[in-house]
């Protein structure tokens, strides 16, 4: 009898551990699945390599880093603070908040109606893939959707994502648009490299120039027709300074054929050249905006001209882009600028 209750109990004890092991090992993997969805980071995104971005549209970008840093599938480089920002967010990004159990399934339906598809590889390795949703009503926080690299599956719960310090939405990172992700700048020359620079203007021709250095610190300025110039050299030094780093506000590449036509046909006001120490030009022409209503009322006057904005455009390949008074103005200077002070005798 005593052995037969001893095998009761060695059985029971048996039942109990194996139900224990059981519920314990279903709650650690359940506890493992739950860490692993909200894993959206990336911790080192200097080993990122490519980034793949898509829509539901068909459209898509892929982002490569090179030795001379990011460019797009047509090997323009990338603006410095787009993917400075978009590499930040990637390392950043926070769970603000699980979804509610009774908003999962409307959320899960948006996100497969509109939603961007993220992907980042190292050395063509997939590393991470998300899914980007739409924003919450408090603007403060997107939706994302983790998908399991091994199993190729998304995980099941979504989440709301969000970066700690930032009050905003974060999709807008996400660019597709190849033109958005294109670096802007136009014009980038420090002294020693130029050789060069011909302002021809071609409403007033009288104050056309050319700039001619024979280094960093011998400069000579002379009308077209070779007629020198006498100049303030403190100018000419700050004046070849300012063509570095100069950055157009928006390269115009969706814009309509006519409207492309009627810029590049329209007469500019400005031609200018420069050419390099290596003897390699580069041609721009500068063509005036016209102004608009709501514009001449914001500044109460009667503008033919827009007095903020103008267009660019580059002779070798005909782009046009938009640009600002503000930015390009100190280099759109006629001669005038250089010449010495005169002294007014009392």
């Amino acid at each position: 009898m005593k052995n037969k209750s001893s095998l009761i109990v060695i059985t029971l004890l048996s039942i109990l551990c194996a139900v224990s092991f059981y519920l314990y090992k279903n709650k650690t993997n359940s506890g493992t699945i739950d860490i692993e969805s909200r894993n959206f980071k990336i911790e080192d995104t200097a080993a990122v390599t490519k980034i793949f971005i898509a829509d539901k549209e068909g459209r898509s970008i892929t982002l490569e880093r090179t030795e001379n840093g990011w460019v797009t599938p047509k090997k323009y480089h990338c603006r410095t603070d787009a993917i400075s920002l978009l590499l930040y967010t990637m390392k950043r990004l926070e769970v603000k908040s699980p979804v509610a159990k009774n908003a999962k399934k409307g959320v899960i339906q948006l996100m497969i109606g509109r939603s961007l598809k993220v992907q980042a590889y190292h050395n063509n390795e997939l590393i991470k893939q998300y899914y980007v949703g739409h924003e919450n009503q408090d603007n403060n926080a997107t939706y994302m959707i983790l998908t399991n690299i091994d199993t190729e599956e998304n995980y099941e719960e979504p989440f709301l994502m969000y970066i700690p310090g930032f009050e905003g939405y974060l999709s807008s990172r996400y660019i597709i648009d190849e033109y958005e992700w294109r670096d802007r700048l136009i014009i980038n020359y420090t002294p020693p490299q130029l050789k060069s620079i011909k302002m021809d203007f071609i409403v007033n021709p009288d104050s056309s120039y050319i700039i001619t250095l024979k280094n960093t610190t011998s400069f000579e300025l002379s009308k077209m027709n070779g007629t020198p110039i006498a100049f303030e050299e403190a100018k000419m030094k700050q004046y070849l300074a300012y063509f570095q780093n100069i950055s157009c506000e928006k390269v115009l590449s969706g814009i309509s054929k006519h409207l492309s036509d009627s810029i590049i046909n329209a007469v500019p006001f400005l031609n200018m050249t420069i050419t390099d120490n290596t003897n390699k030009t580069k041609e721009f022409s500068f063509v005036n905006k016209y102004s608009s209503e709501a514009l001449n009322r914001k500044y109460g006057f009667n503008y033919k001209y827009d007095p903020d904005r103008l267009f660019i455009i580059d002779k070798a390949t005909k782009e046009i882009s938009l640009i600002q008074y503000y930015v390009f103005g100190k280099i759109i200077q006629t001669y005038g600028y250089f010449l010495p002070k005169t002294t007014v005798k009392k």
